[in-house]
């Protein structure tokens, strides 16, 4: 088999973006109670990236922070009795196979190609396709550069964090001068991307604007996009959610909003005719 095709029978839940930290013990919280939800009702559970708010090493396990036991252990007891999958998104791309045995789940590529009931769906973090954001591929490009993780590896875990947040400040300060379309995935590049794969459907995070979304021109083929997790927003307005894959229905589930699914045999199937 393909090490970028990935063959699940059963349920599927996918969540992004949870962004958990010392931080946010609330979504910390309500990300414990999906993973027992999730142990009852999924056969399949796949975190697609940004788990973490920042990710230093996978030698923090040595000496986890409560937090950290606690999502460890939640993730150990899941993946127990069922298969659970993770992805390095632009926020835990130092996230490692370490990590991934300590808590008994499988490290995914950057994109991979999940055979379902539903059908063939292309699956990513979805910051590759953000093309229009040449700053911010510029930071893909180098942060991804195997010496140069080795060399931040190579610091003490204080600097690590030290420098962890400086990056993060500066990324949050250059989202101000920057349009939400620059931010957006280019649907040139989705398209591509199903195109290659033979997909009509591609699940991702990143963006932070879950929806169900057509591309223009493109009728058959649809962007499934994940919701980000956020407990304690200024708003006060709870953010978080996942989809599921169950037969031949995709959900996407938001909290506290009305559940959209869709009958993929009208389009998905046409990958695998």
């Amino acid at each position: 088999m393909s090490p970028n095709k990935l063959t699940l029978s059963g349920n599927v839940w996918i969540a992004a973006d949870l962004h958990l930290g010392p931080d946010n013990p609330d979504t910390v919280q309500d990300f414990l109670q999906f993973l027992h939800s999730a142990q009852h009702q999924a056969h399949n559970l796949i975190l697609g990236g940004d788990i973490f708010n920042a990710w230093i090493g996978d030698d923090q396990i040595a000496r986890p922070a409560p937090w950290l036991t606690q999502v460890s252990e939640a993730l150990r007891a899941f993946s127990s009795c069922h298969s659970l999958y993770l992805m390095r998104g632009n926020r835990d791309f130092l996230l490692g196979e370490t990590y991934a045995h300590h808590v008994h789940a499988t490290l995914l590529p950057d994109y991979v190609v999940l055979d379902t009931s539903a059908g063939l769906i292309l699956m990513s973090h979805g910051d590759e396709y953000c093309l229009d954001d040449l700053a911010y591929q510029r930071f893909r490009y180098w942060v991804r550069k195997p010496w140069l993780q080795k060399l931040y590896l190579a610091c003490p875990l204080s600097l690590r964090q030290r420098i962890a947040d400086s990056a993060r400040a500066g990324s949050q300060r250059g989202k101000q001068y920057k349009s939400t379309d620059i931010m957006d995935v280019q649907p040139a590049a989705i398209v591509a991307a199903c195109e290659a794969h033979s997909v009509r459907a591609m699940v991702h995070g990143h963006t932070h604007r879950p929806a169900v979304h057509d591309i223009p021109g493109f009728d058959s083929i649809r962007r499934w996009v994940l919701p980000d997790w956020d407990s304690e927003s200024s708003d006060g307005v709870r953010r978080g959610g996942y989809i599921s894959i169950e037969g031949v229905q995709l959900c996407l589930h938001q909290w506290g909003q009305e559940d959209q699914c869709q009958d993929t045999g009208r389009y998905i199937n046409l990958a695998s005719s």
